[in-house]
């Protein structure tokens, strides 16, 4: 057993992100038959992922401010603290921040078969997505 180092918050790049969101590594593989990786993502007032899917679903546990989800049928969806989105494997979504707050929230997620198609990254969500109507909160 081990305490885990302290790895430096890193600010996500602008071809995946619009505007200024940072993430914490907080767990990675060790082993090569491990998948898990978690992080601490905030988000500033706006910000906002890319379209993107993940090989086997995610996991993200809102911890502050108010999380904006949506996906391509139009469905966008509010999550508050205390509050888990589950996305299933392969399914178009984004995640953001609302325009008045901070949010943070811990991303879980396992590695694909192949690792470099955990996630696939695709285009900037546009402004009309972004403020498509919510239908309220998420009942998990």
């Amino acid at each position: 057993m081990n305490v885990e180092p302290t790895r430096p918050t890193v600010k996500n790049p602008p071809e995946q992100f619009a505007g200024d969101v940072w993430v914490d590594t907080i767990a990675a593989p060790h082993e090569a038959d491990q998948r898990m990786t978690v992080a601490l993502v905030r988000f500033a007032p706006g910000a906002r992922t890319a379209w993107h899917s993940h090989a086997r679903g995610q996991y993200l546990r809102v911890t502050q401010g108010v999380a904006r989800f949506g996906t391509r049928d139009g469905q966008v969806v509010e999550v508050r603290p205390g509050q888990t989105l589950y996305t299933p494997p392969g399914q178009d979504h984004w995640h953001a921040a609302t325009s008045d707050g901070f949010m943070e929230h811990l991303a879980m997620l396992e590695s694909g078969d192949d690792p470099a198609a955990t996630t696939v990254w695709k285009e900037h969500v546009t402004d009309a997505e972004l403020a498509g109507g919510a239908s309220g909160e998420a009942d998990r």
